[in-house]
């Protein structure tokens, strides 16, 4: 169910006007991309913005689809905005009619930011397998997995190991029961040699 005050931020693909009704009804927020052979009358249009901030239009429609209008029979907004760096013009579509346009685009924006995050989990976290599949589960797991790698990042600062903190991690993973000093086992080239030997040995 959609929690309402959330703002959902999707791509194109995912627009689904029966699910994004849900999401209204519920007093939950989307921002998506617009499909362009989207069908619709325009209802108002704001003349009051800045197109030095990249803003083109900014208006509010009704669906034209007779299926489309059934599944989102209320107001939707437009707002075209043309990305600089990318050099496109992008049409989002949202349900926010209170927040300026301006700010449904950089909403939007955020999007790109959380898919950043996410590759960044699944390059360096290296999480092969979930404890459990509930939302509080996922959360311990990808939070613990994050804290470990804080963790080592910190230990490989203060030691100014020249090893990745990949290298690190699986030196430790290896080195559970070992007595070595931590400071040893990363800095010593000749501690460093016989775990990269044992790496080899476990490794495919």
């Amino acid at each position: 169910m959609p929690v309402p005050g959330a703002v959902y931020l999707m791509d194109r693909a995912y627009v689904d006007f029966e699910a994004l009704y849900r999401m209204d009804t519920a007093g939950a927020f989307f921002v998506s991309r617009a499909k362009s052979n989207m069908d619709y009358s325009v209802v108002e249009q704001n003349f009051n913005i800045d197109p030095a901030s990249g803003l083109r239009t900014d208006r509010t429609v009704t669906l034209n689809g007779h299926r489309s209008k059934k599944l989102y029979p209320g107001p939707l907004r437009l707002v075209e905005y043309h990305d600089r760096e990318g050099d496109v013009d992008l049409i989002f579509l949202t349900n926010n009619m209170e927040v300026s346009a301006l700010e449904v685009a950089k909403l939007y924006r955020n999007r790109w930011q959380i898919e950043t995050f996410f590759k960044w989990i699944k390059q360096n976290l290296a999480i092969k397998k979930l404890w459990g599949h509930s939302e509080n589960a996922v959360n311990i797991h990808i939070w613990v997995a994050i804290c470990t790698y804080l963790v080592v990042a910190h230990v490989k600062h203060s030691l100014k190991s020249e090893l990745s903190i990949y290298e690190i991690i699986q030196i430790l993973g290896i080195s559970a029961m070992d007595k070595t000093p931590l400071k040893e086992l990363l800095t010593e080239p000749k501690s460093n040699q016989n775990v990269n030997e044992q790496m080899n040995l476990f490794s495919d």
